[in-house]
């Protein structure tokens, strides 16, 4: 039997990124762990944010992919305040799902595992924000060093995942 981890990834991804959430599925799967995400695995028959909770309870672990959905190219932080700041560079976000779907796994004191692509930041993204280090999450060509990394990195984290399993 898998143990089931919760995982917040945008529906719709690019090639690029849909070949990076395999990846990321693999690794789980050589671990022995079942990834389970709303609008994928499962489907909500009543108010998504809820069934979001309900899933996550279920759940022994929890990742958080932070890909690309929006981008901007330039525009106003806190306007209207003494720290309004135009930005003229590009910007890029997240789905805020993956913020709301972090708060619910860590208040459910489920170990957490976090990716992101390079240009994301901000909330869960931000090193310090939580108990976790945020990982880049592997894109392109893989090296057999960057692999072996990434698998590293899960061997550890499964053992927090099961460890909160079998309390």
């Amino acid at each position: 039997m898998k143990i089931p981890v919760f995982v917040s990834c945008p529906t719709s991804l690019n090639t690029e990124q849909e070949k990076s959430r395999k990846i990321i599925l693999k690794e789980l799967s050589k671990v022995n762990l079942e990834p389970r995400a709303l609008g994928r695995s499962d489907y909500p028959t009543e108010l998504p944010l809820r069934e979001v909770y309900l899933l996550a309870k279920h759940c022994s672990g929890g990742v958080i992919l932070g890909f690309e959905q929006f981008r901007s190219e330039n525009g106003k932080l806190k306007v209207g305040t003494k720290e309004e700041k135009t930005i003229k560079s590009t910007t890029s976000f997240p789905t805020p799902w993956n913020q709301l779907e972090a708060g619910i796994l860590y208040s459910l004191n489920l170990p957490l595992l976090v990716f992101k692509e390079k240009t994301i930041s901000g909330g869960v993204f931000d090193n310090g924000v939580t108990d976790v280090f945020v990982h880049l999450i592997p894109a392109g060509i893989i090296t057999k060093e960057m692999k072996q990394a990434l698998t590293a990195v899960f061997q550890k984290w499964q053992a927090s995942v099961r460890t909160h399993y079998y309390r």
